[in-house]
């Protein structure tokens, strides 16, 4: 049995799924405990409650303190991953459904399914675009393109727009299995080729995304970077808004986005999302802020070495770092002075 404390750095959901990932990919048992201790609620929240049954059901696991606000939980795999069909919703998770991202869902399933013998297709339900979270539009865009470089087969449609609070969104996720992966070298990013995006509402005026691409258009222009950004009015459950933009470097991608709500003009949300991006096109870096956490553990997985430079060392790469060694997969290097993280698998 590994032993990780949940508590350990930032204290949030990653050190969850990434914990619950490793445990089904490896087999281990595995205890956590202070789950979720550094946030303002801590303990499972419903989309973590749903990556935990998620995880749970491709491994056959036995779980113990699966329930929302559990703070201790037990995962003990009885079986190596099981490819096939798979459903999981996470407004099941708490009466009166949730927006739970299910983006965080997507990722703890889809390394263990991808070194799993055979295909899966997932279906997730609740939250596609929420705050403090991956969107699924850079899951789609930045994420799952450079997962692919490192030889993770899997496609993924986003059939339905869920924004908070109402959720109901919904994403099926194709998974070929039988992967065998590779490390990745993003020392250097190379020029930047072209930035693409989309500003998107669902049961709102169509003047909107029009508004929201035009200003970020504009913002662009103004520092230098020619910008093609499709205004997209589709159809919902109920009202959201965003724009999602997508920089596509001559070695690298980064993705940056920002979501509306009420109160809170078109060009405001464009302004928002623009900064980000002009913010890191500056650092020269190869690796935005939030997929340098999110390639340590494909990098761990693969075999070889992988070495990318970050834009910014956050405690959330340092603290899936750690994680990530408390299964004894692989050694992380980070250079906090050149910004440049290391996976040497073991």
């Amino acid at each position: 049995m590994i032993y990780i404390d949940g508590s350990y750095g930032e204290g949030g959901g990653q050190v969850l799924r990434t914990s619950l990932s490793l445990a089904a990919i490896t087999g281990i048992p595995t205890t956590i405990y202070n789950v979720r201790a550094g946030r303002k609620k801590p303990g499972l929240a419903a989309q973590h409650l749903t990556a935990v049954r998620a995880a749970a059901a491709i491994c056959h696991a036995e779980v113990r303190g699966d329930a929302l606000g559990s703070m201790m939980l037990e995962f003990i795999p009885s079986r190596v991953v099981t490819a096939k069909n798979y459903t999981f919703d996470v407004s099941e998770a708490r009466e009166g459904g949730s927006a739970g991202a299910i983006t965080l869902v997507l990722q703890t399933l889809l390394l263990p399914l991808a070194l799993a013998t055979g295909a899966s297709q997932v279906t997730l339900k609740g939250g596609t675009h929420v705050h403090h979270s991956p969107s699924m539009t850079y899951i789609e865009q930045v994420y799952l393109p450079l997962l692919h470089r490192m030889g993770v087969q899997s496609e993924v449609e986003l059939c339905a727009w869920g924004w908070y609070p109402q959720g109901q969104g919904e994403v099926k996720l194709l998974v070929r299995g039988d992967s065998k992966l590779a490390g990745i070298n993003l020392l250097e990013r190379g020029d930047l080729q072209q930035v693409y995006g989309s500003a998107v509402v669902t049961e709102l005026p169509s003047h909107i995304p029009q508004r929201m691409a035009s200003r970020a258009e504009n913002l662009l222009r103004e520092a230098g970077l020619k910008a093609v950004i499709q205004p997209v009015r589709n159809k919902g459950i109920a009202p959201g808004a965003g724009l999602f933009l997508t920089a596509e470097y001559e070695h690298s991608l980064a993705g940056f986005s920002a979501l509306g709500r009420l109160g809170l003009p078109a060009e405001k949300v464009a302004q928002t999302a623009c900064e980000e991006l002009l913010k890191f096109h500056q650092t020269g870096a190869a690796v935005d802020e939030h997929l340098a956490d999110q390639l340590l553990l494909p990098a761990a997985l693969a075999s070889q070495e992988s070495e990318y430079q970050v834009a910014e060392v956050s405690t959330h790469l340092k603290t899936n770092a750690w994680v990530i060694e408390q299964f004894a997969l692989a050694k992380v290097r980070i250079d906090e002075v050149q910004k440049i993280v290391t996976v040497q698998p073991c």
